[in-house]
């Protein structure tokens, strides 16, 4: 009687086991997404590693890979919240946490490399952090999108600095040649050494300054046109003028340049003297913030582009060649793999993916590449 109940119970517990290994296995192969046949991918929980010092990151506004595959990040300080910066308040609420310097360098494997950031001498740290981006020599551009950010700041990878176009306080408008507003995004064009501005979430247009000294080199708006600031309804496909913010501002290997025109839900194209190209639309009925957040080529033949879609909680597969959408990962939701906002998009030379969410989604994910 006892070898029968034993016998049983191993029964029991060997079914029990194959159920848990079946189901992790489905479990694990519903988070491979992407594209019929185009590339796929999944998420890595375990990225980033935890941080140290008892630190937390707030709204993460911008993610950037360098040419050795490390990966950066900005967040905002001020968007920890009182019940997750518990440790710092005086008495203390609780034993975690202390918010992160807002830049910080992570390898691939999502090991901490450095962290520096805030307000220093010699140049005006925004007030809400936004876009950074590194350039070939591995300088660091970011900039801000509080109602007084209207610069962009330069700094070396350690934190030392380099550079400021603009300056806080009153913006000039979408034609001044001298000031910023509230910029979101910049690329560089190495062969010319010109930074590429999306400027913003005030002004609607792209300009472009030399990299060394910012110098005013040109500007345009949406078509190619003069910029306007006058008020236009948002969610227009057809708009004459770029909506705010102007969000994103991607250099191709073919010379042209890739522009977000978030709340327009599209995407327009330009040579890089802003003689205007083309347009795509992606999800055209969408309302709240738009489309289109973010852009990123899958990898170095750039056959594919990955968009990041902050409404909807989804990034988009096209086919560069075509515009056309072939496939999508993420949702909506908190779980590793979904997404709350997110808001922007890097690619490293493994074709991983990371991604960042700003509100309250404050994080940053990775997805490895399936071939």
């Amino acid at each position: 009687m006892k070898s029968k109940h034993l016998y049983i119970a191993l029964i029991v517990a060997l079914s029990t086991l194959w159920g848990f290994v079946t189901v992790s296995h489905a479990q694990v192969s519903n988070r491979i997404e992407g594209a019929v046949n185009g590339p796929k991918y999944s998420v890595d929980p375990y990225w980033p590693k935890p941080l140290p010092n008892n630190w937390i990151l707030g709204q993460v506004s911008g993610v950037a890979v360098d040419a050795k595959d490390n990966v950066w990040l900005i967040h905002r300080p001020l968007t920890v919240s009182d019940d997750e910066k518990g440790a710092t308040l005086t008495p203390k609420r609780s034993k975690c946490c202390v918010a992160a310097p807002p830049v910080l360098q992570f390898d691939r494997q999502g090991n901490l490399l450095r962290a520096w950031g805030g307000a220093g001498e010699g140049f005006n740290w925004p007030k809400n952090e936004h876009g950074i981006y590194i350039d070939p020599q591995n300088n660091v551009w970011l900039g801000g999108n509080d109602a007084s950010d209207h610069m962009i700041l330069k700094f070396t990878v350690e934190g030392k600095f380099l550079l400021q176009i603009g300056s806080p306080g009153k913006s000039l408008g979408s034609n001044s040649t001298t000031q910023l507003g509230r910029p979101a995004h910049m690329n560089m064009d190495v062969p010319a050494n010109e930074i590429y501005v999306a400027d913003g979430y005030l002004n609607k247009r792209v300009i472009v300054f030399d990299a060394s000294t910012g110098a005013y080199k040109r500007h345009w708006g949406a078509y190619g046109s003069v910029p306007s600031d006058a008020d236009m309804p948002s969610f227009n496909p057809s708009s004459p003028q770029f909506s705010n913010p102007v969000h994103c501002v991607r250099l191709m290997k073919d010379n042209t340049l890739y522009v977000c025109d978030r709340a327009n839900n599209r995407i327009q194209v330009f040579e890089k003297n802003g003689k205007f190209i083309k347009q795509m639309v992606y999800e055209a009925d969408t309302k709240g913030s738009g489309s289109v957040w973010d852009l990123i080529p899958s990898d170095e033949s750039q056959k594919y582009i990955l968009i990041a879609d902050g409404t909807n909680n989804e990034v988009h597969i096209v086919l560069k060649e075509t515009g056309e959408r072939i496939g999508s990962f993420g949702r909506s939701g908190r779980n590793a793999g979904d997404f709350h906002w997110v808001h922007n998009i890097a690619v490293d030379s493994q074709g991983s993916v990371y991604t960042t969410e700003v509100d309250n989604g404050k994080r940053a994910q990775k997805f490895n590449l399936h071939r």
